[in-house]
Formats: C-alpha cells, sequence, structure tokens
C-alpha cells in the first residue's frame, strides 16, 4: 500500500523529512519542559526549559492537540490541560504512590526549584528474578509458557506451517551469508551500533563536522589489498539493490570476507543513485528476518566494495 499522504513531525532535517509532503517542526528536549526518571533509577529530574523553542518548532502535545481540535476531538484528546496541566497531573500520580510506599515527595513547583532529588529507594539487586523463584519452587512460581514449564518445543509456532519458523530451536542459513557469497557480492556485510551515537540519534551533531561522513567501513587488510584499497580510501560499496560511498578503515579486528557499516547514519538526498552517507539501509534485504518475528534482517546482506574513481 502507497501513502497518499506523509506527515512527519520532526526537530530535525532528517532524511524521513526530507521525503514527507508535510513537516511539523517540532522541539527538542531543551526548548520544553519535562519530567525524566527511568524506572532503575533512584534519581528524580525536572527538566527545565533551557532555550525558547527554535524557529517554528512547537511542543508535540501541543501539534497533536491543534490537529485534534480540526477533528473535533480535542477535548477528548487533551482532557481539557495544556502541557503543563499534564506535567502537573502525571507528576500528581507519581507523588502519590510514592507517598503510599512512604517516599516523601515535593510537590510540582518545589521539585521545579529543586531541578533534582535523590529517591530514598535502594536498587532491586536483591530481588529474585523470575527464573530464580520459577527454580525454587515451578509449581508456585510457573513460568507464563502453556506449560508453565521452559519449553524446547512450541506446539503453537509448530502448528503455524512456516518452513522457516518449525516449533523448535534449530539453524538456518540465511538467505545471504558467506555461505551463498558470489562473485558479484562475495563479502558479508554487518552494520552494528556506532561508536558515537545511538543508533542516527544525535547525527545532526555530526552534519558540521570535517570528516565526518561517509560512514567509516572496516575491511581486513587482505581484502582490502585484494581491491586496491588503502586506509582512509573513498569506496563504494554496492550490490544490486543499492549502493553507498564510505571512508575505508583496515582492520585485523574483523574477519577476511566480513566487512562492518556501522548503521545510522542518515540517508542522502533524494534522486541520489548512490548514497553519500554511508547508510547501510540502501544495501540490506526489505524483508523480515522470519515468517514469525519479521525483525530487521539488517545482518544479513552480501556486498562488494570498491575504490571509488
Amino acid at each position: 500500500m502507497r501513502p497518499e499522504t506523509v506527515i512527519v513531525h520532526e526537530p530535525w532535517w532528517t532524511a524521513t523529512a526530507k521525503r514527507a509532503d508535510i513537516v511539523f517542526p517540532a522541539t527538542t528536549p531543551f526548548e520544553r519542559e519535562d519530567i525524566g526518571r527511568a524506572n532503575l533509577d533512584n534519581y528524580l529530574f525536572f527538566m527545565p526549559r533551557l532555550i525558547d523553542p527554535v524557529g517554528a518548532a512547537r511542543n508535540d502535545y501541543d501539534i497533536f492537540a491543534d490537529l485534534s481540535d480540526r477533528l473535533g476531538t480535542r477535548e477528548v484528546f487533551t482532557e481539557g490541560r495544556d502541557v503543563e496541566g499534564w506535567l502537573r497531573h502525571l507528576y500528581g500520580d507519581f507523588r502519590s504512590a510514592a507517598v503510599e510506599a512512604g517516599i516523601d515527595l515535593p510537590d510540582f513547583d518545589g521539585l521545579r526549584s529543586r531541578n533534582w532529588m535523590h529517591l530514598p529507594i535502594t536498587p532491586d539487586e536483591d530481588v529474585p528474578s523470575v527464573l530464580s523463584r520459577f527454580r525454587e519452587d515451578p509449581e508456585g512460581h510457573p513460568l507464563t509458557t502453556p506449560s508453565g514449564r521452559i519449553e524446547l518445543f512450541s506446539e503453537t509456532v509448530d502448528g503455524f506451517g512456516y518452513e522457516d519458523c518449525p516449533g523448535h530451536p534449530v539453524w538456518l542459513p540465511p538467505s545471504e551469508w558467506l555461505g551463498t557469497a558470489t562473485r558479484q557480492a562475495p563479502l558479508h556485510l554487518v552494520s552494528p551500533q556506532p561508536g558515537d551515537k545511538l543508533h542516527s540519534q544525535m547525527e545532526a551533531a555530526l552534519a558540521d563536522v570535517e570528516g565526518a561522513r561517509p560512514e567509516r567501513i572496516v575491511i581486513h587488510p587482505e581484502d582490502a589489498h585484494a581491491r586496491g584499497i588503502a586506509m582512509g580510501d573513498l569506496v563504494r560499496v554496492h550490490n544490486a539493490r543499492g549502493a553507498c560511498l564510505a571512508r575505508a578503515r583496515l582492520s585485523d579486528d574483523i574477519r577476511e570476507g566480513v566487512v562492518a557499516l556501522p548503521t545510522g547514519a542518515w540517508y542522502g538526498d533524494p534522486g541520489e543513485n548512490t548514497d553519500p552517507q554511508g547508510n547501510p539501509n540502501v544495501l540490506t534485504m526489505d524483508v523480515g528476518t522470519s515468517s514469525l518475528g519479521q525483525g530487521c534482517s539488517a545482518h544479513t546482506a552480501l556486498v562488494e566494495v570498491s575504490l571509488l574513481e
């Protein structure tokens, strides 16, 4: 199915935003107020707005509230609260639950004034895990499987009849790996997490860093020598699905026949046949990991790496 209209709300001019029909500029965490805490964290933070929204950027909540207004459902969506109203409401619920647990917290304005506070709680290191409870008492603490036990065979999965998902653990060769390498695509591409960010987050911070793009591809010296590639050379990574540029980094830390191009580089401008940034998504198959899982099959791709003429 091809969508008629693509709408994006984004703080950054990402590859997705570039291809959208309508873009709503959204604020970053530095341009709005919020409250932060992770479940395993014993610190509570009030996150103040550090700068005014840049340009036409607006809080995501305000964007959706106005959209709901156009659809005639504003009151249903907002329940009569603005951004600060929801922060106060949600924090109020959190504070009430803390009081019931014997933890005294300041009110919303007090937290805003303090900026952060240490919660008098201890990590759950001494709390037994689900499996330890099960191990000690399988009948009293069953697992969430149909039998309540650890299952090596699933009748449910087996009943789907998927050729690539039998009901028991099994290794099945992927469609593209070194075992199926071809003369046109002899190298197995893996795309690990980058060392300078998480996925594509903070990619905007690298936009003005000289030499940061295209992304670097790790290649074994023997594979590089066979292709006339030296450290730092600009190369073209390609297969029948697509192509991108990358900067070669020779290393013995990777085995021969395998290359590593980190994920996260934003795809270049529309209309370019070869992505200039080094985005491995142009090289991977647009299929799920299995008929059941439908996960990302990013580590299953064969490519060739050529010195850029």
